[in-house]
């Protein structure tokens, strides 16, 4: 996959190296020439540039990049600016980092597609996260373990969990399922809540849109993974 992360500081770099390491093309780009001198054997591709200015970031591969994250953490202002500039780009995918509450309110006024915290989840975690086709999240168990939250491939949407026997075909567990549904307030707004639906029975029949939750080695779910999200 391709990705470009702007800012890099700690987080940033620290995922720009993982996401490399693990065969990903990635751009890192930052405002201090030191910062992209020091990255440059370790990072796909490191370019010193103002990403708030609109015809420096129109010459960067936007649409032929998967994910776009802007990692700018100390300068919230840099970091807003960089943000609405990519929406207005329509970037495939546009996820940024969020310093505070407040912070967070006016990332998501912009319509960003995820916001990220890097305060409480770890680069490696985000970059596992990411490599992962259709994965909702993640939790590493151990060095051979996890248990991911993916969308139901469509060719599942109608099966039962006995039909489509996980255990069986793909040597993973499903645990249960996650569905994100729409509810008004009094007030007559509307907020997306999350229902889990508990130990998930065989007779379970998938919907459109359901999370599924699976436990397996970290091997049989990137297998899994590449099979139906190609």
């Amino acid at each position: 996959m391709k990705y470009i992360i702007i800012g890099l500081g700690n987080f940033g770099a620290s995922l720009a190296q993982k996401l490399t390491a693990q065969g990903n093309e990635v751009i890192g780009i930052d405002t201090n020439m030191s910062k992209v001198e020091a990255y440059k054997e370790k990072i796909s591709h490191t370019i010193c540039m103002d990403a708030t200015d609109e015809f420096t970031v129109s010459g960067l591969p936007l649409k032929e990049t998967d994910i776009v994250l802007v990692a700018i953490g100390e300068d919230q202002g840099a970091n807003i600016m960089t943000t609405a500039l990519l929406k207005n780009f329509e970037v495939k995918r546009l996820m940024s980092r969020a310093i505070n509450p407040l912070h967070e309110k006016v990332l998501q006024a912009i319509g960003v597609d995820e916001i990220v915290h890097p305060e409480e989840e770890t680069a490696e975690r985000w970059a596992k996260k990411l490599c992962l086709s259709n994965v909702v999240d993640s939790f590493e168990l151990n060095t051979d373990f996890s248990i991911i939250e993916a969308i139901a491939p469509d060719e599942y949407i109608g099966k039962t969990i006995r039909e489509v026997s996980f255990r069986r075909n793909h040597r993973l567990l499903a645990l249960t399922v996650i569905k994100k549904e729409e509810e008004k307030s009094i007030l007559g707004k509307t907020k997306t809540v999350t229902k889990i639906l508990g130990v998930i029975s065989g007779d379970y029949r998938i919907q459109k849109n359901d999370i599924l939750v699976l436990y397996g080695s970290n091997k049989d779910l990137q297998i899994f993974l590449k099979q139906k999200f190609k």
